[in-house]
């Protein structure tokens, strides 16, 4: 197994300065000004331009940048004990990270996908016809809360047209096949029962409305209440075997890296954004942890996209929020209030913003937090 030095041995401050927005080291951020500054004995500034002049005082803050960034990628290479948490369909990839090396994982049981897959199977047809809902509000009891130009924006396709039905009868296709398969696939009696009758729906919708040429809400909503009590089935089973493999890898774990290491255990739980509060495996994971410190230690970093590679994106983050902690307390060893907002996601201007702007200030934190989860006792012991 390759060493944790050995794998990020190759990031170099440059490197790491370039996700700052930065990619020149302090000595080549100096080249780049184009002072010709001459200096008499006396010290005295002469033949400068007030372009000069700017680019000199740029030059203070990218040799900081670039500073930062290799102090960064340094520290990253000592980060141990760390869990990353790459959130899967397969319950989330989990990577222990310590001075010996790097292991990885999938320690949720296959069920877990299982159920999540036929439980997305409404999700799967409303993507189909979506694009060919009429743009006006459709009679349902949630109808106050659907945004008209929201619904504009998905609705984008004619309504009268039927380019829906290939596609549709396409999915059909998969559905048929998995549920000829559904009873060789060993699920638990209830799971197989509430998957069955999810697929059986879908199939009995697609056929209605490709028949009829058309559809609608009401049709559409008749299908997915009629199912409803089966997804929460599935959901149930899902959450099972999310929860113990989950808690089986921490404790597993707990014992490789030992008591006193775990304490200072920190976990970066990498999600998309619209899945990063509340995250299913931040809400397992932080029961596992040392509960005076899972406020700072378990570290929710929702992005857009997967990154190419997870962990290491995962560690950079944790190193600039390690240095920010240790940057805050030296850097603004008199303003507690400046220093938590260098240490959590506070801009520090922020404050100054919204004087100017007639707002309030923030209020200031006790302590820094990067999410929202409460600490918890580990049941793992």
């Amino acid at each position: 197994m390759a060493t944790r030095r050995g794998f990020i041995g190759g990031a170099s401050g440059i490197g790491t300065a370039a996700l700052l927005g930065y990619s020149a080291s302090p000595s080549a951020a100096a080249d780049t000004t184009t002072t010709t500054t001459t200096t008499t004995t006396t010290d005295a500034v002469t033949a400068v331009t007030p372009q000069q002049a700017k680019d000199s005082i740029f030059a203070v803050n990218a040799g900081m940048r670039a500073n930062y960034a290799t102090l960064k990628a340094e520290l990253v290479k000592h980060l141990s004990p760390v869990i990353v948490v790459q959130n899967d369909a397969k319950g989330g990839r989990f990577t222990l990270v310590t001075e010996s090396g790097q292991l990885s994982v999938n320690p949720v049981a296959e069920t877990f996908e299982l159920a999540k897959s036929i439980a997305h199977v409404p999700l799967g047809c409303f993507s189909v016809i979506a694009s060919y809902l009429a743009d006006k509000i459709p009679n349902l009891p949630n109808a106050g809360r659907i945004d008209p130009h929201d619904l504009v924006l998905v609705a984008f396709n004619d309504d009268k047209s039927t380019d829906w039905i290939p596609p549709l009868l396409q999915y059909a296709a998969t559905l048929t096949t998995a549920r000829q398969n559904l009873a060789a696939a060993g699920l638990p009696a209830a799971l197989a029962k509430s998957c069955g009758n999810i697929l059986d729906g879908a199939l009995k919708f697609i056929k209605n409305s490709v028949a009829a040429k058309t559809f609608d809400m009401k049709s559409f909503e008749d299908f997915t209440g009629s199912v409803y009590p089966d997804i929460r089935t599935n959901m149930e089973h899902a959450a099972q075997a999310q929860i113990k493999g989950v808690q089986d890898i921490m404790k597993t774990w707990r014992a490789k890296v030992g008591e006193q290491a775990w304490a200072d255990l920190y976990c970066v739980v990498l999600s998309q954004w619209t899945t990063s509060e509340l995250n299913q495996n931040t809400i397992i994971i932080k029961d596992c942890m040392n509960a005076a410190k899972v406020a700072t230690h378990l570290i929710d970093l929702p992005g857009l996209e997967t990154p190419k590679d997870p962990v290491f994106t995962a560690l950079d983050n944790l190193a600039r929020i390690v240095q920010d902690n240790i940057a805050a307390e030296m850097v603004f060893p008199k303003d507690t209030k400046v220093a938590d907002a260098l240490k959590g996601k506070q801009d520090l201007l922020s404050d100054e913003i919204l004087i100017q702007l007639g707002g309030s200030t923030t209020a200031a934190a006790s302590a820094p937090a990067y999410n929202t989860v409460s600490a918890g006792v580990c049941p793992v012991r």
